[in-house]
């Protein structure tokens, strides 16, 4: 989750695309040149350890102007830990 959060600060397309779900990556990844991504915080995790296959993520990403809270859901794919999907729970404008 981390690093992935890091590809977005970075736009790294590349890196994000290659940590994606085969069967959800998106064919390109837009990012919102307005946008200017400022901490992470890792609210909770569940399952995802070396004996899971699958595992979810909870966090808040903060960025300029407010923050993005959302439960991620990972699935490890020749083991290797992908994002499948995310469950939005809220957007906090400031």
């Amino acid at each position: 989750m981390r690093s992935r959060y890091s590809a977005f600060v970075k736009r790294d397309e590349a890196y994000l695309l290659s940590t994606w779900h085969p069967r959800t990556r998106p064919a390109r990844v837009d990012f919102d040149p307005g946008m200017k991504w400022t901490g992470l915080e890792i609210l909770g995790t569940s399952e995802g350890s070396a004996f899971h296959p699958t595992g979810t993520v909870t966090f808040r990403a903060s960025y300029r102007g407010g923050s993005l809270h959302e439960r991620s859901r990972f699935e490890r794919v020749a083991a290797a830990w992908v994002y499948v999907d995310g469950e939005f729970l809220a957007e906090v404008r400031d």
